[in-house]
């Protein structure tokens, strides 16, 4: 904003008073006055950041005034710096024609856009060479910034030097760009003002926008390259403030603007988008500020922890299904959104303006000589648009038609069109969204064999998705205030449906095989597609989204065109859509059991099929990372078993059968030591034969043989297994209470991460637990190095070396930021889940070496473990464990059950925590 527009200015900083006081303060200590100058100036800092602080609580949303704000203090105490330092320690009576100095503010400071802690960016500009006298001022000047603790960005340049150099850099030419005079020799800043047009802009405008592009597309790259992130970078993100200082760039580098305001005149925007351009550039600025007052420094990235205290201070309130924190994000992304269609129209007018034939993708390649017309539209260069400006208003079934023709037909919709679609979206009534046609149309859109993802999320841009399918709306830029989900309800649903896509396209065959063969045998893809458009559609409404879901579903796909049993299927798939992930993640897949309930639940191949697809997409597009082999394996293994007995009725063999089946199996792996099998066939026990896949049979037989052999009291095995994506660690010991905690614990001091384990006693007294490790960020440990430090560790803790609950208290959270979340622990008890053991899920806040605490709460509650399957969903974890009291039987409700119960919830607990990091 201009600062001559800042509220009771002198209130902030009264300049000719602090310049006076300066002055008595040299007339009474002379040269020795620069201690009282210095505090002077500090009291005068520190009293303005007070009251813009203060503002900024009273005006929360006043960004462009809080902004402005700090620009004007700076601006005053540069003014009384430069005076101190011409009038008392330099002082020229008569300077010659090189003795000028003008000081300019550049970057977000020439803006006048400054947080509470930016860098102060100024520009020296000096006459026709550097001479002793500029350079002592310049000096001086710099010198009680400093003190002040000002973080000073700083160039000296004749005007010579700093129009080569911004021929020359892009950075120095986008600085000089928005320089704005702040004191000094005003002619000297007005002639190199005019020689920066005529010598660096003019004639180069194509080349800027160019080079500000590329700049723009690695900055995003860099940033995760999607504007829904759910930790943005306020600054530097997509959808973020330098996207609008890169309009503004680019419109003052061709038209010569002053102020973003001039950007209408010159048809880059219209009044309704320079007004949406201000708002998010206002709400933006604010929550900066918010940023920096909070931590006292220049932050930029929108933690979790920041996002709650700044929804408070923002005066953002609860709503049913929805808390304050996410009310505020949501907000946040909408306008993140907004930059992101402004940035579309804006840069596709600039392209039109040069004739660009580049080869940039999305809105803005470039046009190509031939037009023609499909159904009445006009495409010219790969772009359709509408043939006049009330298109839409004539027929508003057309705006949902144009999205599904620039599908079908594999083009770019024109900007102008774009602007039409967003201004005219408010004609979508409920006339239109029952009509049969446009229905048909959106259906067809939604099952595009192109690629709908992408254009569905230029209808969601333009506002149009939202308001055809109002349920979708609501979802519309709404977070999920967890570590685990990486993006937007919507834009995560946007990128399930191009997911779909590409699995059905068979590009995604290496990661998804299982979901690449079975896209083509259901029965509707229809389904499948709809189904991933609805899933989370929910989302945020308070209760259960899942059934609230299936009750969306079934109220709109009859309205989309789906038959009554694609209905049913889409239904029943929304409503179970976590069940098979849940299933394979967090339940025993060797226990009959797990299969026989999840088979009653699924009832048919059918359901089977379009559950593994559904959830393999909606798994992947939670975000980069969260799909790896050990969940592909898990849920191949969970769809290959299930399939099987759907189709044969019955599990294809007994117990008996089983084991017997798998016993020949492993001979055939070990081949040349097949003997082992019927060697140890009795040692091992029928649990053990049921429990393990053959694979990892062989290679404990061999273990245990070898151990056995040279009676090791202890043997301990670690080797990358490539096909869960983990490591395998092995322990072989003598069989003792405590084991399963100890091993945990070492496990987790060498740095790694149990997700699964299965613990096992021979015949023969001895212990072989099974473990699968990765490192914090999901990876397998399989360098020679990793391992060795993994037995070292185990072998620490089984022998008491180490005192395990300090030193495990102590490792930090690869997301320590899982403090910003509120996870009460939560146990349940499941008897129903096994015939064999109680099931005991514990879900709590993930913390270093929480499966060691609960597996020690465990022991000490007389339980035994005999699996454990551990599942992160960001900040919290899910721990499950199959567990016999010591005689072998199932726990019964009771006393002894809710003491087990608080002693888990204790060994979870925050307050646990906190206790042993101060130990």
């Amino acid at each position: 904003m201009s600062l001559a527009r800042i509220p009771r200015q002198r209130a902030i900083i009264d300049r000719r008073k602090l310049a006076s006081a300066i002055e008595s303060l040299v007339a009474e200590h002379g040269d020795k006055a620069r201690p009282q100058i210095v505090d002077l100036l500090k009291t005068a800092l520190n009293e303005g950041r007070t009251e813009l602080a203060r503002r900024l609580e009273d005006k929360p949303s006043a960004g462009h005034e809080n902004a402005g704000g700090f620009a004007f203090l700076i601006d005053q105490l540069i003014r009384v710096i430069h005076d101190h330092a011409t009038a008392h320690l330099y002082p020229s009576a008569n300077r010659s024609q090189a003795e000028r100095l003008a000081v300019m503010a550049v970057g977000g400071y020439g803006r006048s856009e400054m947080s509470p802690h930016s860098d102060v960016d100024i520009a020296f500009l000096v006459g026709g060479r550097k001479t002793a006298w500029c350079e002592q001022v310049v000096e001086a000047m710099l010198y009680l910034l400093w003190d002040l603790g000002l973080k000073v960005g700083h160039s000296t340049r004749t005007l010579d030097e700093a129009m080569r150099l911004a021929k020359g850099d892009l950075t120095i030419r986008t600085a000089l760009l928005e320089g704005r005079y702040v004191w000094g020799d005003q002619g000297l800043y007005d002639e190199g003002s005019r020689r920066f047009t005529m010598e660096v802009v003019r004639g180069n405008e194509r080349a800027f926008v160019t080079e500000k592009l590329a700049e723009r597309d690695a900055r995003h790259k860099r940033m995760g390259d999607s504007r829904y992130v759910v930790e943005p970078n306020v600054k530097d993100g997509k959808g973020g403030l330098r996207d609008l200082h890169t309009l503004y760039w680019i419109g003052k580098f061709i038209h010569r603007v002053r102020t973003a305001s001039e950007l209408v005149d010159v048809g880059l925007f219209t009044r309704a988008e320079y007004r949406s351009f201000r708002k998010a550039e206002n709400f933006l600025l604010a929550v900066r500020s918010h940023m920096h007052v909070i931590t006292g420094r220049a932050e930029d990235r929108l933690t979790f922890d920041l996002q709650r205290r700044i929804a408070e201070r923002m005066n953002f309130a609860e709503r049913p299904g929805k808390s304050a924190v996410e009310r505020f994000m949501q907000f946040y992304f909408l306008q993140a959104k907004r930059v992101g269609s402004l940035t579309g129209v804006f840069l596709a007018h600039i392209d039109e303006q040069f004739e660009a034939k580049t080869a940039r993708r999305g809105f803005f390649a470039g046009w190509k000589a031939r037009s023609r017309q499909i159904k009445g539209y006009r495409v010219h260069g790969g772009k359709i648009g509408a043939p006049s400006d009330d298109w839409f208003k004539r027929s508003p079934v057309r705006l949902i038609e144009i999205f599904q023709l620039a599908e079908a037909e594999g083009l770019e919709i024109h900007p102008e069109t774009m602007r039409q679609a967003n201004r005219d979206s408010g004609l979508i009534d409920n006339a239109i969204r029952e009509d049969e046609r446009a229905n048909a149309l959106f259906l067809d859109l939604l099952c595009g064999r192109n690629d709908p993802e992408t254009v569905l999320r230029w209808m969601n841009e333009a506002g149009v998705f939202g308001k055809f399918v109002p349920d979708f709306g609501k979802v519309n830029a709404q977070m999920q205030f967890d570590m685990y989900h990486h993006y937007t309800v919507d834009e995560h649903t946007i990128r399930a449906i191009g997911l779909l896509n590409r699995i059905e396209k068979g590009e995604l065959a290496d990661d998804h095989p299982r979901a690449t063969r079975l896209i083509h045998k259901v029965g509707s893809r229809r389904v499948a597609y709809v189904a991933a458009l609805l899933h989370d559609i929910a989302k945020g409404r308070g209760g259960d989204h899942s059934v609230l879901g299936a009750e969306v579903a079934r109220e709109l796909c009859p309205r989309f065109g789906l038959t009554e049993s694609e209905t049913e299927m889409v239904a029943w798939l929304v409503l179970n859509h976590l069940l098979m992930s849940h299933t394979a993640q967090k339940r025993d897949l060797t226990d009959p059991k797990t299969i026989e309930d999840f088979v009653a639940q699924v009832q048919s191949a059918e359901r089977l099929r379009h559950l593994a697809i559904l959830t393999a997409v909606d798994i992947r597009a939670v975000g980069p990372g969260t799909w790896n082999s050990w969940k592909g394996q898990l849920l191949g293994e969970l769809y290959d078993i299930s399939s099987e007995r759907l189709r044969l009725g019955h599990m294809r063999h007994g117990r008996e059968q089983t084991i017997a089946h798998k016993q020949a199996e492993v001979v055939e792996l070990l081949d040349a030591e097949a003997g082992l099998v019927e060697n140890l066939a009795e040692t091992m026990g029928d649990a053990y034969w049921i429990a393990e896949p053959p694979d990892i049979i062989a290679l404990n037989l061999v273990h245990y043989s070898a151990a056995r052999e040279q009676e090791h009291e202890l043997s301990i095995h670690c080797e990358y297994y490539e096909a869960r994506g983990a490591t395998l660690v092995t322990v072989i010991a003598a069989d003792h209470p405590g084991l399963f905690y100890r091993i945990a614990g070492g496990i987790h001091l060498a740095g790694g991460n149990i997700i699964d384990a299965r613990i096992h006693t021979t015949r023969t007294g001895w212990a072989l637990d099974n473990f699968l490790v990765q490192d914090p960020h999901g990876d397998p440990f399989a360098e020679e190095g990793q391992l060795e430090r993994l037995k070292t560790s185990i072998a620490d803790a089984l022998a008491n070396k180490v005192d395990l609950a300090p030193r495990l208290a102590q490792r930090p959270l690869a997301h320590s930021r899982a403090r910003a979340f509120d996870v009460a622990p939560r146990v349940l008890f499941d008897n129903k889940a096994s015939n064999r053991f109680t099931v005991i899920e514990v879900n709590a806040r993930d913390r270093p070496a929480l499966l060691n605490r609960l597996a020690r709460a465990l022991f000490e509650s007389r339980l035994v473990v005999h699996s454990a399957h551990i599942t992160n969903y960001g900040e919290r974890a899910a721990d499950t464990f199959y567990v016999t009291d010591l005689t072998g039987g199932k726990l019964e409700p009771g006393e002894r059950m809710n003491r087990i119960e608080a002693r888990l919830i204790e060994a979870a607990s925050d307050a646990t925590q906190d206790r042993l990091e101060n130990a």
